[in-house]
């Protein structure tokens, strides 16, 4: 699938090349010992002071109440779509250190490590992530009873990939555009920022 692929000149794993998030999901559930194998990656990501700051809220469609509460935290842009993923979750971060009272300023980055982590098992394991940005972290907050000290991070859709028909014109049309990615000399300086 053109999707699937970015013309890339430098190998990398290829879990690496073939993580993509889609919005096209199969109703299929995931299976139990798949769902716990891809939070298990999760915990063995590294972090600052190995505070391991991460914490995921997920749910199934086999629990409707607490899925709903989930799917209702979304933007509805995104609960368009996401509503067919048979897991969803939600990503959020420990803001302090349990050792010491200071704000943990990495604690952010490391959920993002753990949550690539879950993202490469998911593909290993057959499966696909969407990771999204559009949802309302007060009502996360109040409806998942999220304690202070917490902030949620990211939602997140988990499931088998569905065919891109299922999704709205315009979704379709985002579904079957080519991958792309800038260029690394964009991305990436040597010794100093560089000017493009």
């Amino acid at each position: 699938m053109s999707n699937l692929a970015v013309e890339n000149k430098i190998e990398v794993n290829e879990l690496i090349k073939s993580r993509w998030s889609p919005r096209a999901f199969d109703s299929q559930p995931v299976e139990e010992e798949k769902l716990e194998a891809i939070l298990e990656a999760a915990r063995w990501a590294p972090s600052a002071m190995n505070e391991q700051p991460w914490r995921f809220i997920y749910a199934t469609k086999d629990n409707p109440e607490a899925y709903e509460k989930l799917l209702s935290c979304l933007v509805e842009a995104n609960q368009v779509w996401a509503k067919n993923a048979p897991v969803l979750l939600l990503s959020v971060a420990k803001t302090h250190y349990s050792s010491f009272d200071q704000k943990n300023g990495h604690a952010w980055h490391d959920v993002g490590i753990a949550t690539a982590n879950m993202a490469l098992q998911a593909t290993e394991l057959g499966l696909y992530m969407h990771m999204m940005g559009g949802f309302i972290a007060d009502a996360a907050r109040e409806m998942l009873n999220i304690p202070d000290g917490f902030e949620a991070v990211t939602m997140i859709a988990l499931g088998y990939k569905g065919e891109p028909e299922t999704l709205s014109a315009p979704l379709k049309e985002r579904e079957e555009a080519p991958r792309n990615r800038k260029p690394l000399q964009e991305l990436v300086f040597n010794g100093t920022w560089q000017s493009l």
